[in-house]
């Protein structure tokens, strides 16, 4: 079943919750709460206080927290207590990977690892036993509203084999650039959890998008 995250990168501020409300109600199955630190990429978003305010105002939403920043190991625990659901941190972070998984369960939530787009998604593998999530990154990290990078694709394929390959069933989330142009691609591919930030947000009718884009898959989905 393919499922959607959109990313509140692209939500109104002045009514996040709001919005946020809104598109979970539409059909979006989680929110993606993007960590910038303006190191590790040259923008900086939002930290604990929002994620802690959003989980107080909708409690029983799933957040898909993904860190781009630096040192995820430092950040793990405040962001569980305030109410991620599933922590993503960059296989290029400063940090032992391996480390920064341990933390993440430790802390009770589950664990993803996001490669950039110049990262062989190979050297995800060594940890994929340990990881309920991969993200690939289909733009650089560090901004929205970026064009889709197609070389993404053949990283989730690889992907999916390797993970059928070990019985492995986990999320294949992919990041940047996803609309209803090119989410067929994505799920094609293997992915099953799309990130869509305007594409969910900015819509008219949200409702209608999130149904469109998680039909992706399927002949006849995704046309306006």
């Amino acid at each position: 079943m393919i499922k959607l995250s959109p990313s509140i990168l692209s939500a109104d501020f002045a009514n996040l919750g709001r919005a946020c409300r809104q598109v979970l109600d539409a059909g979006a199955d989680m929110l993606h709460f993007d960590v910038m630190d303006g190191h590790f990429v040259p923008n900086i978003s939002f930290g604990v206080p929002v994620l802690a305010s959003l989980h107080k105002a909708l409690p029983q939403a799933f957040y898909d927290v993904h860190l781009m920043i630096s040192h995820p190991l430092d950040y793990i625990g405040a962001f569980a207590k305030a109410g991620a659901t599933l922590i993503t941190f960059h296989l290029e972070s400063e940090d032992d990977p391996g480390a920064v998984i341990d933390a993440i369960h430790a802390a009770g939530c589950q664990a993803g690892l996001s490669v950039k787009p110049g990262t062989p998604v190979e050297e995800v593998f060594p940890y994929l036993d340990r990881l309920e999530l991969v993200l690939v990154m289909s733009v650089e990290p560090g901004f929205g509203g970026q064009k889709f990078m197609p070389q993404a694709l053949d990283k989730l394929k690889v992907l999916d084999r390797e993970c059928k390959a070990r019985g492995r069933e986990i999320y294949l989330e992919v990041d940047g650039g996803v609309d209803m142009n090119t989410a067929p691609l994505c799920i094609g591919a293997g992915a099953n959890l799309l990130v869509a930030g305007s594409a969910v947000f900015g819509a008219e009718d949200p409702a209608r998008a999130c149904t469109l884009l998680k039909s992706a898959g399927q002949e006849g989905g995704c046309h306006a």
